[in-house]
């Protein structure tokens, strides 16, 4: 079976790396019971991380993995597409290069972390009314005077001789 080849952005590998390896992460809390042992909190799934390894040979090699590289500067998430499993949209995060005393040899190593943008299409601007409010908030807090007796302004405490 001939697979097609792997895809980010705008670069295309002339030939799918040698492993590839996705991470699926599920953070867990663990709670300390007092006069007990402990109780756990599932807070819920975290990002995947793609991870791989491969190697460029031949006439090219070199100028192959300065495309990759050139890729990898481009900020922002792009598509990453795997000839057998799902498409994920990703942030590239590392492109190691690991040079062998050998001619025409690129041997790289490559991550990859899934990005998760629903929480970008549910936030709202903040409404400049909005903002001058907050602003108004802040500065009445900062004249405030507390009622701790040893306190000063805004919880401050008082200097020698206040």
């Amino acid at each position: 079976m001939e697979l097609t080849p792997m895809q980010y952005k705008s670069y295309v590998w002339p030939h799918n790396p040698r492993t590839y390896t996705i991470q699926y992460v599920r953070k867990v809390a663990v709670h300390k019971v007092p006069v007990g042992r402990y109780a756990m909190q599932d807070l819920g799934l975290g990002r995947r991380v793609m991870k791989g390894e491969g190697e460029f040979y031949g006439a090219g090699a070199y100028e192959e993995f300065k495309k990759l590289a050139s890729v990898f500067y481009h900020s922002g998430p792009g598509t990453l597409i795997h000839p057998v499993w799902q498409s994920a949209k990703a942030y590239f995060v590392d492109l190691t290069l690991a040079q062998e005393p050998r001619q025409d040899y690129v041997r790289y190593t490559f991550t990859f972390w899934e990005d998760n943008d629903r929480y970008r299409e549910q936030l709202e601007p903040v409404r400049p009314e909005a903002a001058d409010r907050q602003r108004e908030g802040k500065c009445q807090r900062q004249r405030c005077i507390t009622r701790w007796s040893r306190g000063g302004p805004c919880g401050a405490l008082r200097g020698p001789g206040a």
